[in-house]
């Protein structure tokens, strides 16, 4: 039995901020349980709703010393859905009403939970082959694998990996301060270990000192070797690249099933979406205000509004888009100029656009099953899961050619009968507004066409079995070095 330990800073269904909770909480459960014992280590947050923090079994605590002083860690352990989840509690660390708050505070509570996170492995009694470590907040672990803990015998053997969900997002600060939070000798802090461009950095010394590396994309993992996408890190992306390779992230797709999802009008499946899909769109369209047709091409986004997501493109084009006898509807919250923009623009074309500036499970779910198409014209992607999530409500997508959009979404090709979505490449308003019109020429003029890009993109498997697969090959393969 191969034993795993995914070391994170959110996993589902306890806290969950974006993509990464998604991977280190639905991932595991995927493993063939026969040859693979993986579990799941995250902090115990004031912010988990107390339902969950109410079943936790405490199993014991200890004092650590850590910047001078002794502090407790103490840690519980609740099972859901047969995979196991350890907590790691220190009520003045971890009792913010957010995961994450300042990023100074920040980096000290990440150095201390990677710390208490090894420390805590001989009191459980768990002594994984591999410690799956997610971004730059549990970096630091493979570097105290290879430091401190590297000389006692039950850490000796025991291999890391890194997944890299999002290379923007480092654990950046002055060399000395990351040096006293860490508690590493001068060593460390070399332009080729910790050190980057005269800062300390979390997430590089992961990197460094990682046995293998993981992205969340085969594109990305190419793209990160280059400067325009590899946020300072392109050199050492390229230096270890023989130890870097993508797994796509996958979705749940018990959660996420339209023909048993509870929070739609009418469940459909591929082969009675042409007669029921249409229903959540009007059922929708009635929700919001919007004029009810069925036949109204209607696009939908669901998003942190920034500027990652390509939202200056649609800011450039929308009012020409708006010409067009289209409806849009947007879920989401982020940046306030972009906030601003879809209410603007929701009052200007009030029977077109719909901007729902919250965000909602729920809502999302409504608009994946109502949209004819999804639009995801993303500055960069590293996998990005609502293409995924729309592939299988047979919502048409329409991305730019980046990360995981270029590897999940198939350009349609009129010619050769192929294709799941509509694509762009160049980082381009009217280009996404060209292939916007292209695919409305086609819902509109070819629906049978139409039709059959919805049938091949909900024949595509993106669940979690398929990730799972890789990364058994990737454990394997680490054990066996």
């Amino acid at each position: 039995m191969k034993k795993i330990l995914f070391v994170a800073s959110e996993a589902v269904p306890f806290v969950k901020t974006g993509g990464l909770a998604d991977v280190a909480g639905s991932l595991p459960k995927c493993f063939d349980r026969e040859f693979f014992d993986v579990r799941v280590l995250i902090p115990k947050y004031l912010c988990i709703k107390e339902e969950w923090r109410s079943q936790m079994t405490y199993i014991d605590h200890f004092y650590m010393d850590y910047l001078g002083q002794s502090r407790y860690v103490g840690i519980l352990q609740y099972v859901y859905e047969g995979i196991t989840f350890y907590f790691i509690d220190n009520e003045g660390y971890f009792n913010g009403l957010r995961p994450y708050g300042d990023w100074y505070n920040d980096l000290e509570k990440f150095c201390f939970y990677s710390r208490a996170a090894l420390s805590a492995l001989p009191v459980i009694g768990f002594q994984p082959d591999v410690i799956h470590c997610h971004d730059w907040q549990t970096a630091l672990i493979p570097v105290l694998l290879k430091d401190r803990f590297h000389d006692g015998e039950f850490f000796q053997s025991m291999k890391s990996v890194i997944t890299i969900h999002n290379l923007k997002f480092q654990g950046v600060w002055d060399v000395k301060t990351i040096q006293r939070l860490t508690c590493l000798p001068d060593y460390y802090f070399t332009p080729d270990k910790l050190e980057a461009y005269k800062d300390g950095n979390l997430l590089k010394g992961g990197i460094v000192y990682a046995d293998a590396i993981t992205t969340v994309s085969d594109t990305y993992a190419e793209e990160i070797k280059m400067p325009f996408y590899g946020e300072g890190l392109d050199g050492l992306m390229r230096a270890r690249a023989g130890s870097l390779r993508g797994i796509l992230n996958g979705i749940d797709y018990d959660e996420f099933d339209p023909g048993s999802d509870p929070h739609i009008v009418k469940n459909y499946n591929a082969k009675n979406f042409r007669k029921e899909k249409g229903k959540n769109k009007t059922a929708l369209q009635q929700e919001l205000g919007l004029n009810q047709d069925e036949k109204r091409f209607m696009i939908g986004i669901v998003s942190r509004l920034t500027d990652q997501k390509g939202l200056d493109l649609i800011q450039c084009v929308i009012d020409e888009l708006c010409q067009d006898d289209i409806q849009l509807v947007i879920l989401g919250t982020g940046e306030e100029q972009y906030e601003n923009m879809f209410r603007h623009y929701a009052w200007k074309y009030q029977d077109k656009v719909s901007a729902n500036i919250y965000y909602s499970e729920v809502m999302s779910h409504k608009v994946y099953a109502a949209c004819d198409a999804f639009l995801m014209p993303s500055l960069f992607e590293p996998c990005g899961l609502s293409q995924l999530m729309a592939l299988r409500y047979g919502t048409v997508p329409i991305v730019r050619e980046t990360g995981g959009l270029k590897d999940t979404v198939e350009p349609y090709n009129e010619y050769e009968n192929r294709g799941t979505g509509f694509s762009f490449s160049n980082y381009n308003a009217h280009e996404m507004l060209g292939i916007i019109r292209y695919a409305e020429g086609v819902y509109c003029d070819k629906k049978r066409e139409w039709n059959k890009i919805i049938d091949r993109a909900m024949a595509k498997d993106y669940s979690w079995k398929t990730s799972a697969m890789k990364y058994q090959e990737l454990y394997d393969w680490l054990i066996g070095c």
